[in-house]
C-alpha cells in the first residue's frame, strides 16, 4: 500500500471503527442492580445471582453488563437510584434487598421488567397481581420470612424457657411492623412478653443491644441493613451474653446461636435465573412469583457453650447444620 493511500484509508477505518464499536456495546443488554444493602455485605450472595443469570446464558462482561446502586442501608435513597436507573435506561431491574427496594423499583417504571428477591409477601405490598400469575412488570422470588417468625421465637424459647424475650426491628423497612405483629401474638400464645427494640444504623443498633437487659433472648427481624451488620449485631449479642435467632445463616457464621432460614443464596440464583429468561425475551407478568423449597436450620454450639447454653436435643437433631 502506497503512503498516499494508506493516509487516504486510515480515517476511514478510524471513523469506521468507533461506529462498529458503539453498535456492538448498543447490543449488550444491561442490568440495573439496585439493592438496600452495601457491596460489602453483599458480597458472599452475590455469586448466586451470577450463577443463576450463567444458567440462563448470560455471563457479565461476555453478553450482558450489570450497573450496581447500592443504598448500603439508608432506605430513602432508593426511589432516587431507581430513577436514575430508568433514565440511563437499562433493560431489566433487579431489586434485591427486601419489600423498600422493590417498591421503590416499581415506584419508577411501569414498563421496565423488574425481578425482585423480597422476605414477605409481593401481594400484599401490591406489587403483583398473584403469585402464580403476577401480570404487570415484576416477577421475581419470596421467601415468606416473617412466616416463620413464630417458629424462630419458638426455638429461642426453648433455648431461653424463662424471662423476657426482646426482638430488634428496623423502623424504616415496611416489613418490620408485620413481622413485629406476628412475633407478638406468638409470644402471647407462649405466655412470654416480647419487648420490641428499633434501629436504623449502626450506632442505634449500639443503643438497643445496651438497652436491652433484663431481656432473657433477642430475635432478630428480617431486614437487608442487619444483614450489613451482622458481624456486629452477633458480636453484641455475645457481649450481653444473649441467646439469638437470626434470618440468615450468616449471623449463625458470624457466631449467633441460631438461623432460621429459607437459603437467601438460593434466591438470588433463581433471580438471575429469572433475569435471563426475561432478556431472553420472556415477560415477567408470565413468570410465577417463586418460592422456597427447604427451610435451614443452623445451630452454632461454640456459641452455646461460651453462653453456658444446653441447646435441646429436640433441635439439634432438627439442624441442617451444627457449627462446632
Amino acid at each position: 500500500m502506497r503512503r498516499r493511500d494508506f493516509i487516504t484509508f486510515l480515517p476511514g477505518a478510524m471513523t469506521a471503527w468507533p461506529l462498529a464499536a458503539r453498535a456492538q456495546q448498543k447490543a449488550i443488554p444491561v442490568i440495573g442492580f439496585l439493592s438496600s444493602a452495601s457491596a460489602e455485605g453483599f458480597a458472599p450472595i452475590l455469586p448466586a445471582f451470577h450463577n443463576g443469570l450463567k444458567e440462563a446464558g448470560y455471563v457479565d462482561g461476555r453478553n450482558v453488563a450489570i450497573e450496581f446502586a447500592w443504598a448500603a442501608g439508608q432506605y430513602d435513597k432508593l426511589p432516587a437510584l431507581a430513577e436514575d436507573m430508568v433514565r440511563r435506561p437499562v433493560a431489566v431491574i433487579v431489586a434485591a434487598g427486601g419489600a423498600v427496594a422493590a417498591l421503590a423499583a416499581k415506584g419508577a417504571t411501569s414498563t421496565i421488567p423488574i425481578v425482585i428477591t423480597i422476605g414477605d409477601d409481593p401481594v400484599q405490598y401490591g406489587l403483583v397481581g398473584s403469585l402464580s400469575h403476577p401480570g404487570g412488570n415484576i416477577t421475581g422470588v419470596t421467601l415468606f420470612m416473617a412466616t416463620l417468625t413464630p417458629k424462630r421465637l419458638e426455638f429461642l424459647s426453648q433455648v431461653a424457657p424463662s424471662g423476657t424475650l426482646a426482638m430488634l426491628i428496623n423502623p424504616r423497612n415496611p416489613n418490620a411492623e408485620s413481622e413485629a405483629k406476628n412475633a407478638q401474638a406468638a409470644a402471647r400464645q407462649m405466655g412470654r412478653e416480647l419487648r420490641l427494640l428499633t434501629a436504623s444504623n449502626e450506632n442505634e443498633i449500639d443503643t438497643a443491644f445496651a438497652s436491652i437487659q433484663p431481656a432473657a433472648a433477642v430475635m432478630i427481624a428480617t431486614d437487608p441493613y442487619f444483614f450489613v451488620r451482622r458481624d456486629q449485631i452477633a458480636g453484641l449479642a455475645a457481649r450481653y451474653a444473649l441467646p439469638s435467632v437470626y434470618f440468615h445463616r450468616g449471623f449463625a457464621v458470624a457466631g449467633g446461636l441460631i438461623s432460621y432460614v429459607a437459603t437467601i443464596t438460593e434466591e438470588n440464583r433463581m433471580a438471575g435465573q429469572y433475569t435471563g429468561r426475561i432478556l431472553a425475551g420472556e415477560k415477567p407478568g408470565d413468570l410465577p412469583i417463586l418460592q422456597p423449597s427447604k427451610i435451614e436450620l443452623i445451630v452454632n454450639l461454640k456459641t452455646a457453650n461460651a453462653l453456658g447454653l444446653t441447646v435441646p436435643q429436640s433441635i439439634l437433631v432438627r439442624a441442617d447444620e451444627v457449627i462446632e
